[in-house]
């Protein structure tokens, strides 16, 4: 059996569609960064963008599956463009990644192919499994390194490069949204409460009560 790097996810395998690839003969960083925008990354014009960096990492979804094709489209279109975050060494700017609140950004047509492609293979699991796939969310996506692909490349005066490649695991985790239930309005307000604050509460009822009394 194949192992997952979110194997811990798969607690309701109903409700759960995953894909894995490995050896993508694509730039491990790039596809990394891709991941990374559709996974966890929050507009800044969202209002739960910093509210979604309190919450534990097992709580939180990243963006719908239908939205996450809408921006991989729109990066092959050169429309819009991927933040570079952690690998941005020498990578130029672009007002194309104020959305994410970032500058440094690109446009890796090759890995956003390979994270399409993965998407739709999840999607057509989830369908298989009688899913909604209009309510899908993208869970996690995990991008590990590959063993290097190692080659060379011939130079002037008889000398030899080294030519390497970077290919990477990915594997993509699809679950429907949880659903909410409504609060209960007739809770008991004092239940559950320790024997000092069950104390102080009626001493403060009881003063309330007096200062009614005396007006």
């Amino acid at each position: 059996m194949v192992r997952y790097a979110a194997q811990q996810l798969f607690s309701t395998p109903d409700k759960t569609a995953i894909s894995r690839r490995t050896d993508i003969r694509t730039s491990f960083k790039n596809t990394h960064e891709v991941a990374a925008a559709i996974q966890g990354l929050r507009l800044v014009s969202s209002p739960a963008h910093t509210k979604h960096l309190t919450l534990p990492l097992l709580e939180r979804l990243g963006w719908k599956l239908q939205k996450a094709y809408t921006y991989l489209e729109g990066v092959l279109q050169f429309q819009r463009a991927v933040p570079m975050r952690r690998f941005n060494g020498g990578v130029g700017r672009t007002a194309q990644v104020k959305e994410f609140g970032y500058t440094q950004g690109r446009w890796p047509v090759k890995s956003v192919r390979a994270i399409l492609a993965l998407l739709k293979n999840a999607e057509a699991n989830a369908d298989n499994k009688n899913m909604k796939t209009e309510d899908l969310v993208i869970k996690s996506i995990v991008v590990q390194q590959a063993p290097k692909n190692r080659r060379r490349t011939y130079r002037a005066h008889g000398r030899i490069n080294p030519y390497n490649g970077n290919p990477c695991h990915v594997e993509v985790v699809l679950v429907t949204p949880p659903e909410v239930v409504p609060r209960n309005k007739d809770r008991d307000p004092l239940k559950g409460l320790s024997r000092v604050r069950l104390a102080r509460k009626r001493t403060l009822l009881l003063q309330q009560g007096e200062k009614k009394d005396e007006e």
